[in-house]
């Protein structure tokens, strides 16, 4: 394995507070859309995106839904404490976990912690059924957090309900700002489907039904992946070097009818997000890893950089698909810690539609490995023509 040797400063830039977009546009899809094709730059908007594709593309969407992931909890002496819950403990299955009944275990960050020595918190959710009361205990604490046990007086309400009643959107914190009401909407795509994210896809943001729509008349086959974004995609990089990073593990899911769509596609693949691509080159490392008989239900870090196998996409992918039909399993579950940085070879996508990530980030390091040094040509032709950065910022397509 050859780990890259990268200086996290040479992913750096001058990004003005003034540029990062704190608030979306009126409309998704009247953002600005920069187009790097042919080692050529230029920009439309976001709605003329189903011209801008290459002909015969796939494009793959993560279709997570974000929860209502900050929770307020109150001590019987009236200090506020924050919950904010990051992945389901147990059932540490997600969707089993926001069916759970009248209790249930998340690992969570605990804000104002200090203040929260022993004792109960108590809240009250604010649901269809009417006011429910709440408990939160604390079962166990983690280096970077604790597991809190959730309990409510009425059986018959999930905890998707729970939150529903009283959380907050979890927006992200260089936003600066409180969630209002217009991120329940907005910090969501409109084909969301499957709670579990702590952040949007903001890839996705841009799209509306009729950008959806346009994109199918003009043949684009579209399919959807499952990838629950965690709170680590904000986590910044501390170390000089990036080999010293470590990176957040994240869960995702891919139906087999997926994984054969994608195997069985003779044209260019197109990743919908960050998030889709580490899906999507995990499931080709999963394939690799169950070709030599070893364990390949958790990608990790750098098994992107392992020696690269020659095996295509097409066979790798439907060895893992025979595998789950020999296991009688509709859909790959899995989870990756991968990292894509300048040096890794991509085995299945060939573009990428994203927005514009902070300096010093793992999400800039992806594009640096997909574009090469093209990337800052890229980012000042950004800055130079007034785009608008980070999630509720403008969109890019990026074609190998």
């Amino acid at each position: 394995m050859s780990i890259p040797q990268i200086n996290i400063s040479d992913y750096d830039y001058q990004l003005p507070t003034g540029r990062i977009a704190k608030y979306p546009l009126e409309n998704r899809d009247q953002s600005k859309l920069l187009v790097y094709k042919n080692l050529h730059i230029s920009h439309t908007r976001f709605f003329n995106l189903p011209e801008q594709l290459p002909h015969n593309s796939l494009l793959v969407f993560n279709n997570t839904k974000v929860i209502r992931a900050r929770l307020e909890f109150f001590k019987s002496t009236g200090a506020r404490i924050e919950l904010f819950c990051l992945e389901p403990y147990e059932p540490s299955d997600a969707a089993l976990a926001f069916q759970s009944l009248g209790e249930v275990q998340w690992q969570c960050m605990v804000g104002n912690q200090k203040k929260w020595k022993e004792g109960s918190l108590f809240a009250t959710s604010q649901t269809t059924q009417g006011d429910i009361q709440v408990v939160a205990t604390l079962i166990k604490k983690l280096s970077d957090g604790a597991i809190i046990q959730f309990k409510w007086d009425d059986a018959a309400i999930t905890f998707s309900e729970i939150m529903e009643g009283m959380g907050q959107t979890p927006i992200p914190p260089y936003l600066e700002r409180e969630a209002e009401d217009i991120d329940t909407e907005r910090y969501q795509t409109v084909y969301s489907k499957y709670q579990g994210s702590v952040a949007a896809p903001t890839a996705g943001l841009h799209f509306t039904d009729e950008v959806l729509e346009t994109l199918a008349q003009r043949n684009i086959s579209l399919i959807e992946l499952t990838l629950h974004v965690g709170a680590g995609t904000f986590k910044p990089v501390k170390t000089d070097t990036i080999d010293q990073h470590e990176m957040h593990t994240e869960h995702f899911e891919v139906t087999v009818n997926a994984l054969r769509q994608i195997a069985e596609h003779d044209g260019p693949v197109i990743a919908v997000g960050t998030t889709s691509v580490r899906t999507l080159e995990s499931i080709y490392r999963a394939a690799i890893l169950l070709s030599q008989n070893r364990p390949h239900q958790n990608v990790q870090q750098w098994d992107g950089f392992e020696q690269v196998s020659d095996m295509p996409k097409a066979e790798a992918l439907k060895l893992l698909i025979r595998h789950l039909h020999s296991q009688q399993q509709p859909a790959f579950k899995a989870s990756t810690s991968i990292i894509i940085t300048p040096g890794y070879q991509f085995k299945v996508i060939d573009g990428l539609i994203t927005n514009f990530h902070q300096p010093r980030s793992t999400l800039l390091l992806l594009i640096a490995a997909l574009i090469d040094e093209n990337w800052k040509a890229v980012y000042d032709y950004a800055l130079n023509n007034d785009f608008r950065f980070l999630s509720y910022g403008d969109s890019s397509l990026l074609l190998r």
